[in-house]
């Protein structure tokens, strides 16, 4: 795709006498992963495509902190915090979407104790809604009877108790969906939560990703869906390990949307 698409910060909206529909808060492996940034883009595109109003901090976002807190740094968190919540709080920030389950369980369920209270949606909730107001439409496309497998983000599944957006999304790109012995609030994690993400794992028989991965290839699909960019990351490792690469994709929902789309 050649046309690029302009994404205004909340400084510019600010400078306007503006206020967008909503923040889009990208997060760090959005941001910075080289894999992660195309689920960034996806996104952007449907919320371009769908006409939504919104905006990112830019070079003003900084991490969340829940790489700090789940590792046990309660001081380094709350600085990180609070600096987000006070540039949130001067933009007069209401309504939060983020791609990223870490960032939307932090900043919907910790920040407020720290004087920073949000509406905080999933990026699947976002897209969603945008589906049922009928600004986006969502078709079977390429997608259309494929054999996918939906993994649940722990910190979207279980501690948030979100199962059914990122599953309605693929029912209307028409995959045929089946579910892993372990899924929804039984769903195991991908390996990459309390910031194991950024470190090597302890000693033991078999990885975390690996064992989730196994899960995900019983069910024989054609595309591992993900809603979570530290999943997307560890089950893309566990598809290499297994050189299942060539035949499996890993995709997130929004990558899979636009891709359907031709966006």
């Amino acid at each position: 795709m050649s046309e690029t698409i302009k994404v205004p910060t909340m400084a510019e909206y600010m400078a306007a006498g503006k206020q967008p529909e909503v923040l889009f808060w990208v997060g760090c492996a959005g941001s910075f992963d080289d894999r992660a940034k195309k689920i960034t883009k996806a996104f952007v595109k449907l919320l371009h495509h769908a006409g939504v109003d919104f905006a990112v901090l830019g070079t003003e976002e900084s991490c969340t902190g829940d790489p700090a807190k789940r590792t046990g740094n309660e001081f380094l968190f709350q600085m990180q915090a609070v600096t987000n919540i006070e540039v949130m709080n001067a933009y007069e920030i209401k309504k939060v979407v983020t791609a990223c389950p870490h960032c939307f369980n932090t900043i919907k369920n910790e920040y407020p104790g720290l004087g920073g209270s949000y509406e905080v949606v999933h990026h699947t909730q976002f897209l969603k809604s945008l589906l049922e107001e009928g600004r986006l439409k969502v078709a079977g496309g390429k997608f259309k009877g494929k054999r996918i497998t939906f993994h649940d983000p722990c910190y979207l599944g279980r501690a948030n108790n979100v199962y059914e957006a990122p599953r309605e999304l693929l029912e209307k790109l028409e995959v045929e969906l089946i579910e892993m012995k372990r899924s929804k609030r039984n769903g195991l994690c991908c390996g990459a939560g309390g910031a194991q993400m950024f470190k090597e794992p302890e000693p033991g028989n078999k990885d975390v990703n690996i064992e989730r991965t196994e899960d995900a290839l019983e069910t024989k699909p054609q595309v591992i869906a993900a809603g979570c960019p530290f999943c997307n990351t560890m089950m893309t490792d566990g598809i290499k390990n297994k050189e299942k690469e060539d035949t499996i994709e890993v995709l997130d929902v929004a990558e899979m949307i636009a891709t359907a789309k031709d966006l």
